[in-house]
């Protein structure tokens, strides 16, 4: 396994500001010092990084920077994440619009992966036809991602469409796109990460490990997670690709990569 580390602690989940008014220009953003984050998890152990796409856009024009910068620091860029609501067709081409450039410039900083979180709520709830809708995004979203030589794949998340195990079932039946697991955001949606993972082996390409407890995402080992059984399923189906570490927020960034990595190295590792 290879073990990386998401930007957002740093600052915090927010969006850029523009997409306010501009669908095209609809990041999501960590309001931190993306390079202080690089500095921070190459000094705790990590070999790779995953951020968002309005933090890789940050380097639009001076990309040879952020490639320098995580070559200093011996990191691999594994993957960027970007969300769009995907279900309004108004909008939709403008979402394609900036998933097309933020592709481009995932595939030129050397990214593998690109994950999409997606499937917006509607005022009145949710729709019937946002499951189709949202399928047929996502297919449209992983043919453009495989044209930039990108694994694409799609992380359920709260606050979707797709945060419950039935919502995840109904998508996963109506797309092909792979399955990027986010353990604490399937627990809280009420779900079981250790059956999801079993049940979705043959379309996992990238792994997304955090934990929960008490309503809170926290450092590997502080919550209720059971990570030994979802590395068991994971080697049960020769996965060996990237798990990378993420936490929305900690007082001290660095202290919770420190944290999880400690719990990799000390629970997880010593036990392949």
């Amino acid at each position: 396994m290879k073990w990386g580390y998401q930007t957002n602690t740093w600052g915090g989940v927010v969006g850029h500001p523009a997409g306010v008014t501009s669908v095209k220009d609809l990041y999501y953003l960590a309001n931190g010092s993306t390079e202080q984050a690089i500095k921070d998890i190459a000094a705790a152990g990590y070999q790779g990084i995953e951020l968002f796409d309005g933090n890789l856009m940050q380097y639009e024009g001076r990309l040879d920077e952020f490639r320098q910068l995580l070559a200093d620091h011996k990191l691999s860029l594994i993957g960027v994440y970007t969300g769009a609501n995907f279900i309004y067709r108004d909008i939709l081409e403008e979402e394609f619009a900036k998933i097309e450039k933020v592709a481009a410039m995932a595939a030129a900083a050397g990214a593998e992966h690109l994950v999409f979180g997606g499937g917006a709520v509607r005022a009145d709830g949710i729709r019937d036809e946002d499951y189709s809708v949202l399928a047929q995004a996502l297919d449209r979203a992983a043919e453009l991602a495989g044209r930039y030589g990108l694994i694409p794949s799609y992380h359920p998340h709260l606050g979707t469409c797709v945060e419950r195990p039935d919502q995840l079932e109904r998508l996963m039946k109506l797309t092909a796109i792979h399955l990027c697991p986010d353990t604490a955001h399937i627990e809280a949606g009420g779900g079981d990460p250790v059956a999801v993972i079993r049940a979705y082996t043959d379309r996992i390409r990238y792994v997304h490990f955090k934990d929960y407890g008490s309503g809170a995402f926290l450092p590997l080992g502080e919550g209720r997670q059971r990570f030994d059984a979802m590395m068991a399923a994971l080697r049960e189906s020769d996965y060996n690709g990237w798990i990378t570490v993420e936490l929305d927020s900690h007082e001290d960034p660095f202290q919770g990569a420190a944290i999880s990595k400690r719990y990799i190295d000390e629970q997880l590792m010593k036990k392949a």
